[in-house]
């Protein structure tokens, strides 16, 4: 097993004027460390599309995860989901991208657009081979794996993109790999460049998607650990040891409080310097301590990271905010959403007095509740996550 991992992100838009996307995707993480993806597209638009792809990507990604062979999976969709008598045409195409160890990846196409792989800024074109199962001609891949690989897969409403508007025939593959090709070495995750791809998507149809489109990006990047600390501990003696252990862990490390900064100055024997720049007038400015990467007020900035999470997640129309910003939420969003792999929370239990007052909206039990959410949302990300309460 190497120290690589895979970044997954992907983000779909409907079909102009239908109120469901008749694209789905499945993410399965197996216990053995694999992931598999699943991008299905059901034939045509709306209801009818959105019920035919979600019935082939939860059976193949249920089937595959449980060990059952594509020739399995693909013969009981050939049988659930025959070909369509009036176009001739299958009612859910797919594609599918395993990653074995972090080091092998399976393809797995099957009429959507062919996968783009991106290593060192270009193009590779990578061997394909051909096989006929359930009647259908599927492509098979298996690549060996480098870190930076970017794998792109997606619907053919992406370069089904601007036919009759800002091209004639639509957006061209080569054209796809030309926009997104030099961004692939910014350093932008799976979810952004997924978010960049389909904006461009959007903006060739005019802002009135003529199809549904979902782009989907994996990227293999090394594994990055972080740490948090949020609140102090319970009990006063187990400072030093919740210290201890916080500052022990390898990777970057993060303070959410005024309490719990000023015991991990004294720990530390640094001064605590807050910051008087309000960047963010609703968000109260950092701090800095000799030692520690980033150092934030608490329960209000964990909050707003929490609604950039549950953002991220959804359509991640915040991106523009945290991504630029300098305050203490949109600082840590970057850390836990862009650079983190693995996260350690160190959570304290110990209740703020200042929180108790009756004329606050904060209390011990919202703050907890803060920390399930955000870490619910970092684990759907793909995060690892251990949570020590203290």
């Amino acid at each position: 097993m190497n120290n690589l991992c895979a970044d997954i992100g992907y983000r779909s838009v409907n079909h102009y004027g239908e109120e469901l996307c008749g694209d789905h995707v499945d993410v399965i993480e197996g216990e053995d460390g694999s992931s598999l993806v699943v991008l299905a597209d059901g034939l045509g638009s709306g209801v009818k599309a959105s019920i035919l792809s979600t019935l082939t990507s939860k059976i193949i990604s249920t089937m595959m995860s449980e060990g059952l062979s594509l020739e399995d999976c693909v013969e009981t969709i050939a049988a659930t989901l025959p070909i369509c008598s009036v176009r001739g045409v299958a009612y859910s195409t797919f594609t599918i991208i395993r990653i074995i160890d972090n080091s092998v990846a399976e393809l797995i196409q099957f009429d959507n657009p062919l996968i783009i792989l991106i290593r060192n800024g270009e193009n590779v074109e990578y061997p394909r081979t051909e096989q006929l199962i359930g009647g259908k001609k599927i492509y098979r891949s298996r690549i060996l794996l480098e870190e930076n690989d970017i794998f792109f897969c997606m619907s053919d409403g992406c370069p089904h993109a601007g036919i009759g508007i800002a091209y004639n025939f639509g957006w061209d593959r080569k054209d796809i790999i030309e926009f997104i090709a030099p961004l692939c070495d910014v350093g932008y995750t799976a979810k952004t460049l997924s978010t960049i791809l389909l904006d461009e998507v959007i903006r060739l149809y005019d802002n009135k998607p003529g199809d549904d489109a979902t782009v989907c990006a994996i990227r293999i990047r090394k594994r990055e650990p972080m740490n948090l600390l949020f609140g102090p501990p319970s009990n006063r003696d187990d400072c030093n040891k919740m210290m201890s252990l916080f500052f022990s862990k390898e990777g970057k490390h993060i303070i959410c409080g005024g309490t719990t900064s000023t015991i991990a100055s004294k720990y530390l024997g640094k001064p605590l310097v807050p910051s008087l720049e309000f960047v963010d007038k609703e968000i109260p400015p950092i701090a800095s301590i000799e030692g520690v990467d980033l150092v934030t007020e608490g329960v209000i900035t964990v909050n707003r990271v929490l609604e950039y999470a549950k953002d991220y997640l959804n359509d991640n129309e915040s991106y523009s905010k945290w991504s630029m910003k300098r305050d203490g939420a949109s600082l840590i969003a970057r850390l836990l959403f862009e650079e983190a792999t693995d996260i350690n929370f160190f959570v304290g239990r110990a209740i703020n007095p200042a929180h108790q007052n009756p004329d606050l909206p904060i209390n011990f039990s919202i703050k907890m509740q803060l920390v399930t959410e955000l870490t619910d949302c970092l684990r759907k990300m793909g995060k690892r996550i251990k949570v020590s309460y203290f």
